[in-house]
């Protein structure tokens, strides 16, 4: 069977080599791209290299190298077509069939290509011509330079019902393929037919390729609709493509950085002025194969929206859909640009600087999330941080990684924390210099904030689990990966324990072999030898107890560690300040963040809302 190159790049698009190759391959973020053992050879150290962002894989020990249906052929040993068909099915794309009409069909986009082009050279020519006399006054009026307009290949169309008609006619084009192009309309009544673009400025669309697939038309004076695009037709799909993509992919791939814009005008305008990077979407908000296709030419692509109502609407619709496809590594900044200006009229007046000043305020997707979440609501009572806290674990919910999850969770626990913190500071009898008073009669004491041993406890306990569960260390593998441990020894079990396959995990004899060979006997012996210590059940290789429990007691090992790192850290910088600067303010934070530390749960206690059961140890 023959497929088109549109209906394959459409699988590449849809079908997310991380997901495909995950499932065979324990994958490990090394940067902007992800490692692990290559599953086509033996291999101890990992040289199996996989990007999403470009689209394929490669090992640089035995050369394998392709994108993800070439990864399905070789993996499930399928044939070029098995494995687009399982491509399809999993991406919920309907199989083309090779009848006749699907060879019609397929031949007519490739004759369509030469419509669209000849369309473009035509509107090209008339924008240099007498005819194009005031719309390119209004491009130079815009301040575009000739370069810019060539680059953007922009053309105008006559106020004329029938010049593009006549001029694709004379080229020996039927008016059949001129409608299937987009680029005349048939009356409904019947009659002539006429060109669907008149007295416009003309933005041709192009695919990643450069190939002119569909037109956008400016009015050139007074009418509506003010922008026009061309109709969907075999050749373009307005929620699948992004406009300025075949001049942006390059450099984005370059800075690591796309910024998305709003219109046509904003991405040609930021592009003269050095900011090649930059796309809009195609008059609709962004779908969610345009977010896929984002994340393929940069980590966290940069949102410009409007600084007034309907700007900040968009930037919500953009969260909500972002959301159940966000993933580790991936995300979204939003960046407001200043009430009145779009990117266009800002670069105008203000020069490059402008624009990059409003991109560096730009704020992360986690903001724009809690910001969606919260509104304008106050967060100084009880019940408005319990009502933001139930719609972010609605939202948070939707998020499909387990670890990214988790993390947003703890993030918002915190942020609502601090909401609470802040707001009992400000509300105390007397004011905050009241309320300082009070925090300090307590006189807290300033304990070493977690002992070297209560931090060894928590580790010891959260890597006994692990060997104990080896199927928790697949789940949890990102986050264990990247886990603060202040214990050196830990530290190098921890990583050794990482890299072991799953099937080793499971087996303790050779496992502790394997790390033996390591040199980590030791730490081995510490952990589980006849000599250990268990502080609960799950950590126990006498307990008993199910998975899904262990999993739970695990979290709340992890979340218990997490919690006293951050603190840790926060009481450092609290510290710093204080003896930087002897105010009120810096006391305050110190102060309250040693009464947190003071008042934070054992390993024993409820953490993050759950009940841990009953601590079955060791007689």
């Amino acid at each position: 069977m023959k497929f088109s190159p549109r209906f394959l790049d459409e699988i590449r698009a849809r079908a997310s080599l991380e997901a495909v190759v995950g499932r065979r391959v324990r994958l490990l973020r090394r940067g902007r791209e992800l490692t692990g053992l290559c599953p086509f050879h033996n291999e101890k150290t990992p040289s199996f290299t996989v990007s999403d962002q470009k689209g394929f894989f490669h090992c640089f020990g035995c050369g394998a190298h392709g994108d993800v249906i070439g990864f399905v052929m070789r993996a499930e040993g399928l044939s070029f077509p098995e494995a687009v068909e399982r491509l399809a099915a999993e991406a919920g794309l309907e199989l083309p069939r090779e009848t006749p009409a699907e060879r019609e069909r397929h031949q007519q986009a490739v004759t369509l290509g030469g419509v669209m082009e000849a369309a473009a050279v035509f509107f090209e020519a008339t924008l240099k011509s007498e005819a194009g006399r005031a719309a390119r006054e209004y491009l130079n009026g815009r301040a575009l330079t000739g370069e810019t307009i060539s680059r953007f290949r922009l053309g105008y169309a006559p106020a004329s019902r029938g010049a593009l008609k006549s001029a694709l006619a004379s080229q020996g084009i039927d008016e059949a393929m001129m409608m299937a192009a987009g680029l005349v309309i048939e009356p409904e009544g019947g009659g002539e037919r006429y060109d669907r673009f008149r007295g416009r400025i003309m933005f041709p669309i192009r695919d990643a390729r450069g190939r002119v697939v569909a037109f956008g038309g400016r009015i050139l004076g007074p009418g509506e609709p003010k922008y026009l695009n061309s109709p969907e037709t075999e050749l373009f799909h307005k929620g699948a493509m992004l406009y300025g993509l075949d001049l942006a992919g390059g450099a984005a791939r370059k800075v690591n950085r796309l910024i998305v814009v709003e219109g046509y005008m904003d991405v040609i305008a930021l592009s003269q002025a050095g900011l090649a990077e930059t796309v809009a979407p195609l008059g609709t908000a962004l779908t969610e194969m345009q977010l896929e296709l984002l994340w393929r030419y940069a980590a966290q692509p940069t949102l410009c929206f409007d600084g007034d109502a309907a700007g900040q609407r968009a930037a919500s619709r953009v969260v909500e859909r972002a959301l159940p496809r966000l993933k580790a590594g991936f995300s979204l900044r939003f960046a407001t640009l200043p009430q009145g200006d779009d990117p266009d009229s800002l670069v105008g007046k203000d020069g490059r600087g402008a624009i990059e000043r409003v991109l560096d305020a730009a704020v992360p997707f986690s903001t724009a999330l809690w910001k969606l979440a919260a509104g304008e609501l106050a967060l100084d009572t009880p019940e408005a941080r319990a009502e933001v806290g139930r719609r972010l674990d609605a939202l948070v919910e939707q998020i499909p990684d387990r670890d990214l999850r988790f993390h947003y969770q703890r993030h918002f626990r915190q942020q609502l924390n601090d909401s609470a913190f802040a707001a009992r500071r400000i509300k105390g009898p007397g004011g905050a210099k009241s309320a300082a008073r009070a925090d300090r009669a307590r006189e807290p004491k300033a304990p070493p904030p977690a002992t070297a041993d209560a931090a060894r406890q928590r580790e010891r306990t959260i890597l006994q689990t692990l060997l104990n569960y080896p199927d928790l260390l697949t789940e949890f593998g990102d986050e264990i990966a990247l886990l603060e441990l202040k214990t050196l020894r830990y530290q190098s079990f921890r990583d050794a324990l990482v890299g072991l396959t799953h099937e080793l995990c499971q087996d303790r004899t050779a496992l502790l072999a394997a790390l033996g060979e390591r040199g980590l006997d030791s730490v081995a012996e510490d952990l589980f030898g006849d000599g250990a210590r268990y502080l609960d059940w799950a950590a126990s290789p006498h307990g008993a107890g199910d998975l899904d429990t262990a999993r739970v007691q695990l979290r709340q090992a992890l979340d218990l560690h997490h919690r006293v790192t951050d603190l840790e850290r926060v009481r450092h910088d609290a510290e710093r300040a204080l003896g930087q600067d002897l105010s009120e303010e810096n006391m305050n934070r110190l102060v309250g963040v040693l009464h947190a530390i003071e008042e934070a749960p054992g390993l024993e206690d409820a953490v993050s809302g759950y009940r841990i059961p009953p601590i079955r140890r060791r007689p």
